[in-house]
């Protein structure tokens, strides 16, 4: 006798063992329900057949395993084949492998088959495993959370792979598996719907407008997911969902441009100027791709600001103003900015403050407000450069004579210094200051005039009062 058969024959008689006390249960249950009223009839792990079932199961999942242990090459799987389909059919409670194992063998069979009719029939079939999965078996057996999400996700990318033509129900899966698990959604079934979407928009079955949305949402998983995985130091998988960013990055390209962008959103924004869930995708999406030029954006963050003030939206709004040089407007917003909770916003709002105030000769403000940013963040040396141009920017206004009229330079350059002492990224910056303001120290000559000397301590008083060193041009 064959090796095989004898292996056949040793299951057989396992098989029948374990029908027997299937059976034994099942005649338990008929005598408990004859002695209850009467209810709607639970359906048997085994089915009605428990022999047939239990005999089937374990000649499929014998065969299953010389198969997977031959890397899914050897010729096992025909003999899976016809066992494997009989417990699908009779006994779906069977066992959560018939699912799994049938995934697998349908793959195998949809990529080697060459009728494309079979192949159809195949992919059908391969639908009906995942949908017989989530019928019988919504929960997962460890956790008992639901995996109807995740199987779904298995599905949608199945379908994407095998009939590239039926987009709209990859697309219509793939969207519900997001929906139902959320930031727990795979990476691999992200890409695969930002995929479907645009094909759906290419096909004119969804606005394009949701391209960016989609764009937005998987982005925000992946992100979500990325912070999580960080602060578990699992840096293998924290590299994975980068390259899945990576991926969906590329794929959007196409659609990122600041033009295409600002023309999905502007009709938008016209139909619902006070939407505030539109308002804040437009500024965020445009703000995220650096397409803050185009007027939709402070238009958008404006109207954002008015229905739903914060200091968040108002340095967006004063930092935009800004850059358009209408100081007198910005000022409002970043003040408002200055309130914010978080620190680094309301440190940099204090900056910009200082800018303003700078570039409207108004010097005393601008130096209260680089030292309220200090005051924020003593380690950035931008507020001190600030400062030290202030002092450069007025210093002939600071006396009437070549030596008066010099003295300021002193200080400015002083906080040259500082700046680059409490934050080494200025160094370049504040040497150069140093080096172009420096020439204009009174010379030997006039120092020795005004009766002073090198290295004496000397107090500039203009509108505003510093106390320096005496140091004459080189």
């Amino acid at each position: 006798m064959k090796t095989k058969e004898i292996r056949i024959m040793l299951l057989l008689f396992a098989s029948i063992g374990l029908a027997i006390a299937a059976a034994s249960a099942n005649s338990l249950d008929k005598l408990e329900n004859k002695l209850d009223f009467p209810q709607e009839k639970p359906m048997k792990k085994y089915g009605e057949d428990s022999l047939s079932c239990v005999i089937n199961i374990s000649l499929y999942r014998e065969f299953y395993k010389q198969w997977k242990a031959s890397d899914y090459t050897s010729a096992s799987i025909k003999d899976i084949i016809k066992p494997w389909r009989w417990v699908f059919v009779n006994c779906p409670l069977g066992s959560e492998n018939t699912y799994v194992d049938g995934a697998k063998i349908m793959q195998y069979r949809i990529e080697n088959e060459k009728d494309e009719a079979i192949k159809e029939k195949l992919i059908d079939t391969l639908m009906m495993v995942y949908d017989q999965r989530i019928q019988y078996f919504p929960d997962h057996y460890k956790t008992g959370q639901q995996q109807e999400g995740s199987i779904l996700g298995r599905k949608g990318i199945d379908l994407y792979t095998y009939a590239p033509e039926r987009y709209e129900a990859t697309y219509n899966t793939l969207k519900r598996a997001i929906e139902l698990d959320g930031d727990a959604t795979d990476g691999s079934v992200l890409i695969y719907y930002f995929r479907s979407v645009i094909k759906m928009a290419r096909k004119s079955k969804v606005d394009s407008t949701e391209i960016v949305e989609a764009y937005d949402q998987v982005m925000d998983i992946l992100d979500h997911n990325i912070k999580g995985l960080e602060a578990r130091g699992d840096n293998r998988w924290v590299e994975h969902y980068k390259n899945f960013k990576g991926n969906i990055d590329a794929t959007f390209e196409p659609f990122a441009t600041c033009e295409d962008l600002v023309n999905i959103f502007r009709k938008k924004f016209q139909a619902t100027p006070e939407n505030i869930d539109l308002l804040t995708k437009i500024t965020n999406m445009l703000d995220k791709r650096n397409c803050t030029d185009d007027p939709l954006y402070l238009n958008a963050s404006k109207k954002l600001h008015e229905l739903q003030p914060s200091p968040e939206s108002a340095y967006l709004i004063g930092r935009l103003l800004l850059k358009d040089q209408k100081y007198n407007e910005a000022i409002e917003y970043l003040e408002g900015a200055t309130k914010s909770e978080n620190i680094e916003r309301a440190h940099n709002a204090y900056k910009l403050l200082a800018e303003v105030n700078r570039a409207l000769k108004n010097y005393p403000r601008a130096r209260q407000m680089a030292y309220k940013a200090i005051e924020l963040d003593p380690n950035d040396g931008a507020p001190y450069i600030t400062i030290g141009d202030l002092y450069a920017s007025s210093a002939k206004e600071c006396g009437n004579n070549e030596f008066t009229s010099r003295v300021a330079y002193w200080a400015a350059v002083d906080k040259y210094q500082r700046a680059k002492q409490v934050d080494p990224s200025v160094t370049e910056t504040a040497n150069k200051r140093i080096a172009d303001y420096s020439v204009y120290f009174p010379s030997l000559e006039t120092i020795f005039f005004y009766d002073y000397k090198e290295g004496d301590s000397y107090t500039v008083e203009c509108w505003f009062t510093e106390t320096t060193t005496i140091r004459a041009s080189r």
